[in-house]
């Protein structure tokens, strides 16, 4: 039997899209702290603001783009999206001061809110259901090497502090993802949830195909079912803000800043390196052989580099916690859809980057504020705490349901 093939020529597209999309968030992500810092003389807690504004705004606007995407059709909105990303990008050029640059942040989140929505629900359609971990997981490796390239190139293209440069940089990635985007085929989307369920699954389903429910109750704009693992990637993002917002200044302050883009670079070789093999075990196995020594792995890195001295124990760090975090991400991000009924996979997908991102622009908040009362030190050992609490939390609210789920199942089907 032949396996359901992957690699579509829509696939590589959605994929190729999201990684400049998503590059150009980090490295932003790591540049303009920098910016704050050497430019407009900020302390950590202004460093940390940056990007929690940014992540505010796509908070506010992500539970709606989960619903417009189910609504109006994938393509549609994140060509949306990415064309209000791009100009947000322009837009930087024009900002003379902080108030005007944090509205533009604001704004920038919003259409990174629409567009990453848009872009996740198409590529959890075009994966075949039967290699869905296998398929999100290479998805979100793209998306996991844009995350630790983008905090390097970030700290390459600042290097000389010229703001221009760097947003010269950002606008031709951003361009790059819309254009890419734009070359997405999706055929027959008529933009409704009830069209995309019913053409899925063959005339036969057009009668039970559920519509998309509209209007303004918290249980349309944000998947239940999805709310769970979705809580507990706020908790790991949270932990894992402390790394790209603050890991150039703490190689500073140990004196090792020459080791900060190797650093990222270690932590993508090691979620690349591990992809393939993180997908196939999803589906094979229960998620529980993924998450629970991912999750063990991140927090001993994040110990490790809270004591690091020297050049090779950072090294170290990041090569223990890029495999326990390539193991992460693509987890939640399955559950977050599986879990989920299909009409819903726009607003699950929203639910989940809801509070990813919450925890990401949340955690550079407090995390400025930890290193700023203590050290850098303090913050890493926090973060690692973080992690072990982000394992609790998905014995109690993913694990322990779910095998009491199970097992009423099986004895419902006994009886």
């Amino acid at each position: 039997m032949l396996r359901e093939k992957i690699w579509t020529r829509n696939f590589i597209v959605i994929c190729v899209s999201s990684f400049f999309m998503f590059l150009t968030f980090y490295v932003l992500t790591t540049a303009f702290p920098l910016y704050i810092r050497d430019s407009l003389n900020g302390n950590q807690q202004q460093m940390g603001l940056v990007i929690t504004i940014y992540v505010i705004g796509g908070v506010l606007i992500r539970p709606f783009s989960g619903q417009w995407v189910d609504r109006f059709g994938k393509r549609k909105m994140a060509i949306i999206g990415m064309i209000i990303f791009l100009l947000a990008c322009i837009c930087y050029f024009g900002t003379k001061g902080i108030i005007l640059f944090l509205i533009v942040r604001f704004i920038h989140g919003m259409s990174y809110a629409i567009a990453s929505t848009a872009m996740s629900t198409v590529a959890a359609t075009i994966v075949p259901t039967s290699r869905q971990g296998e398929g999100m997981g290479y998805y979100t490796m793209f998306m996991s090497i844009a995350m630790v390239v983008g905090p390097a190139l970030g700290l390459f293209l600042w290097k000389d502090k010229n703001i221009n440069v760097l947003l010269i940089a950002i606008c031709i990635i951003a361009a790059l993802s819309l254009v890419s985007a734009i070359g997405l085929k999706m055929p027959r989307e008529k933009g409704s949830g009830l069209a995309e369920a019913a053409t899925q699954a063959g005339p036969a389903a057009e009668v039970d195909a559920e519509p998309v429910k509209k209007g303004w109750s918290w249980s349309n704009l944000v998947e239940p079912a999805a709310l769970p693992i979705s809580l507990v990637g706020f908790i790991l993002s949270f932990a894992y803000s402390s790394l790209s917002s603050f890991m150039a200044s703490f190689t500073e302050e140990i004196h090792q800043s020459q080791v900060t883009g190797t650093f990222f670079m270690v932590f993508a070789v090691m979620i690349v390196a591990f992809r393939p093999v993180i997908g196939k075990v999803f589906d094979r196995y229960k998620e529980h052989y993924l998450y629970y020594p991912g999750i063990g792995l991140f927090a001993v890195g994040m110990f490790l580099l809270s004591q690091a001295h020297s050049a090779a124990m950072v090294l170290i760090a990041g090569v223990i916690m890029g495999i326990g975090y390539g193991a992460l991400l693509p987890c939640f991000q399955t559950l977050a859809i599986k879990l989920s009924p299909e009409h819903r996979r726009g607003s699950a997908n929203g639910t989940f980057f809801l509070m990813f991102d919450l925890g990401y622009g949340l955690g550079s908040y407090f995390m400025g504020m930890i290193a700023s009362f203590t050290d850098y030190r303090m913050m890493y050992l926090v973060a690692g705490f973080v992690a072990v609490i982000c394992a609790v939390g998905y014995y109690m609210l993913h694990h322990r349901p779910r095998a009491r789920e199970i097992a009423c199942g099986q004895k419902a089907n006994v009886a």
